[in-house]
């Protein structure tokens, strides 16, 4: 941990870690429980958005590192404006865990609420940042400075499982933008990824267009992807997950594949 991290924690007293089970609030989740003891409460959010495989990670962690853990349940995919999906839908998301949080933090005496933003979060499109604003949420790692790879290398060094794992992002992600997101596409598109994991695929996505899933994987992965043996299992898989035609993305996995071509601002 870096002085300037155990420094910011130790100032903050007491905090709620918004605790997802990716790298990032994984190692906010860590360090806040080095410097502060029964003052760190990690709590991870429940909804049909996130993937299964990111609370398996939040409850391994938990367990091997002792974490003070709690598991809510938050009810975005129930408000008409997250579900129509528009460019600023993860403002919703957000506004939804974090009026829990702060609620949570106020009731219990706790004296800040916190997030695993990094450093290099800063000039992508994030409009839950508003919402964190609005909240006074404070992000830890970025007031350190903290880079990814930084935090990825810290969480090594201290033997956190997830160190390496993908970037990862909530399954609405997968939908274009003012497209309905439903319980039932997100459990279509984590039934498509879970397949995909299966065929040895460790970064991929599946873009959910109605009947259509655009496969991304890993550019390094694309050969392998292409090959017609394998394309054959992929294309068998994602309809079995209830497609009815996959296409694979020739330019392979890129982070906000569907923020491309918008014009967006970030207040």
């Amino acid at each position: 941990m870096t002085p300037e991290l155990r420094s910011i924690l130790s100032d903050m007293r007491s905090v709620i870690v918004a605790f997802s089970g990716g790298v990032d609030s994984a190692y906010l989740a860590y360090a806040a429980t080095e410097v502060l003891g029964a003052g760190a409460l990690c709590v991870t959010a429940e909804s049909p958005s996130y993937p299964a495989h990111h609370r398996a990670l939040a409850l391994k962690v938990a367990h091997e590192c002792r974490l003070r853990h709690e598991i809510i349940l938050t009810g975005e995919i129930e408000r008409p404006e997250y579900r129509a999906n528009p460019e600023n839908r993860c403002y919703f998301c957000k506004h939804e865990l974090y009026t829990r949080l702060t609620a949570i933090a106020r009731e219990r005496g706790f004296a800040y609420v916190a997030d695993g933003t990094n450093a290099d979060d800063r000039g992508d499109y994030r409009p839950g940042r508003i919402a964190a604003k609005q909240f006074g949420v404070r992000s830890p790692l970025d007031e350190a400075g903290l880079s990814k790879a930084e935090i990825r290398e810290l969480s090594r060094r201290a033997g956190l499982p997830v160190w390496d794992e993908p970037a990862s992002a909530c399954l609405s992600s997968r939908i274009p933008y003012h497209h309905e997101v439903t319980s039932e596409k997100l459990r279509q598109i984590e039934r498509g990824e879970e397949a995909l994991h299966a065929l040895g695929f460790r970064v991929c996505r599946v873009r959910h267009y109605d009947t259509l899933a655009k496969v991304e994987v890993a550019r390094e992965d694309l050969p392998r992807a292409l090959d017609p043996g394998m394309h054959e299992a992929i294309v068998r898989e994602l309809r079995a997950a209830g497609y009815e035609s996959v296409a694979i993305d020739p330019q392979g996995y890129r982070t906000g594949s569907l923020n491309e071509g918008l014009i967006l601002r970030q207040v």
